[in-house]
C-alpha cells in the first residue's frame, strides 16, 4: 500500500495539517499509524467528515485503550504503548531484540532478522507480552489479587524454554531460592504468606497515591516471588494500578534503568531515588498524552 505524509494528505483535502494530525490521532483515519512521530496515511484514505459532536466529556486514558484495543486500532496510544512498553521492559531483562523488531512483531507478526540469530525465547516473551499487557487494560479496573499476577507470570513466560523446565513453576510461585542485584529474596516457602501479607496491606488502603504504589513495587520485587520474569510482572501491575487510580503511567526506558535499580535498592533509606526517577518517566508519558490529546490530572 502507498503511504503519503501529513503535509501531502492535508493538500489533497485542502485541510491544514493541524487538523490530519487531529483525524488520525482520534482514529478517523482508517490505516493510518505513527512511526516515531510521522504519521503515515494510506494514500486512498477519505477525508473524515465533520464531527457533530460538541463539549464532549474527555476520555480517560483507560477508556481510550479499551475502545482501541476492542477496534484493533493502528497508530494510536494503545499502539505505540504495547511497542514501547513491551520493548523497554523486555530490554532490561537482556531482552537482544531492538525497538524496531519488536515493532515489527507487533505490527506484521514476523520477524526481521536478516543479518542475526534471534533468540526464540526474546520473540516468545515479546509476543507474550504483548498479551499481558491486553490483560492489564482488560482488567484494570480489577481488584489486584494472587490469581491476577500469577496469571500475568503465566502468560509471560508460556511456550518459552522455561516453561519446558520442571522445577519452573510458570504462573506459581518459585521453587528455588534466587537473588536479585546481589540482594537475598523471600525463600520459597515464605512467598505465599510475604505475598499475602503485601496484598492485604496494600488492598487496606482506601486511596492509592503514586508513593503507594511505588511501595508495593518495591516490595513485590523485594520478595521476587516468581523464578524468574519478576521485573517485568511487577511494572505491569504498576502500569495496571496507575490506570485504575488515574495516575500517569510511566515507562522506564533504557538511559534511567540503572537510575531505577539504584532507587529499588536504596528504597526505605532514600526514597527520592526512585521516586524521582518515575517522575521523570512520568513526565515522559505525559508527552504521549499530550500529542494524542488525552486528558490527565496534573
Amino acid at each position: 500500500m502507498e503511504y503519503c505524509s501529513v503535509a501531502e494528505i492535508a493538500e489533497k483535502w485542502k485541510i491544514s495539517e493541524r487538523s490530519v494530525r487531529n483525524y488520525c490521532a482520534e482514529g478517523r483515519v482508517s490505516g493510518a499509524f505513527l512511526t516515531g512521530k510521522t504519521w503515515n496515511i494510506p494514500a486512498d484514505a477519505e477525508k473524515p467528515a465533520r464531527s457533530k459532536r460538541k463539549d464532549a466529556a474527555p476520555l480517560t486514558l483507560l477508556e481510550v485503550l479499551q475502545e482501541e484495543m476492542r477496534v484493533k486500532r493502528t497508530g494510536g496510544i494503545y499502539h505505540k504503548i504495547q511497542i514501547d512498553l513491551t520493548y523497554n521492559s523486555n530490554h532490561m531483562e537482556g531482552s537482544r531484540l531492538t525497538h524496531d523488531q519488536t515493532r515489527y512483531i507487533y505490527e506484521t507478526n514476523t520477524i526481521g532478522a536478516a543479518d542475526q540469530s534471534v533468540n526464540v525465547d526474546d520473540i516468545m516473551e515479546t509476543v507474550n507480552h504483548f498479551r499481558c499487557v491486553d490483560l492489564v487494560i482488560s482488567n484494570a479496573k480489577a481488584a489486584l489479587t494472587e490469581r491476577m499476577i500469577k496469571e500475568l507470570h503465566a502468560v509471560l513466560k508460556t511456550g518459552t524454554s522455561d516453561s519446558r523446565k520442571d522445577w519452573f513453576a510458570v504462573g506459581d510461585y518459585k521453587k528455588r531460592p534466587n537473588e536479585v542485584g546481589g540482594q537475598e529474596t523471600a525463600l520459597p516457602e515464605e512467598v505465599a504468606e510475604e505475598m499475602r501479607d503485601l496484598l492485604r496491606e496494600y488492598d487496606g488502603k482506601k486511596t492509592k497515591t503514586l508513593a503507594d504504589l511505588i511501595d508495593f513495587h518495591v516490595r513485590f520485587e523485594r520478595i521476587h516471588p516468581f523464578q524468574d520474569g519478576n521485573g517485568r510482572v511487577g511494572r505491569l501491575i504498576l502500569f495496571k494500578e496507575c490506570l485504575k487510580y488515574g495516575i500517569v503511567p510511566f515507562i522506564v526506558e533504557e538511559d534511567l534503568k540503572l537510575l531505577y535499580y539504584r532507587g529499588l535498592k536504596e528504597w526505605g533509606h532514600e526514597n527520592g531515588y526512585l521516586t524521582d526517577t518515575l517522575l521523570t518517566a512520568q513526565d515522559r508519558f505525559k508527552r504521549y498524552l499530550d500529542y494524542f490529546r488525552i486528558a490527565y490530572s496534573l
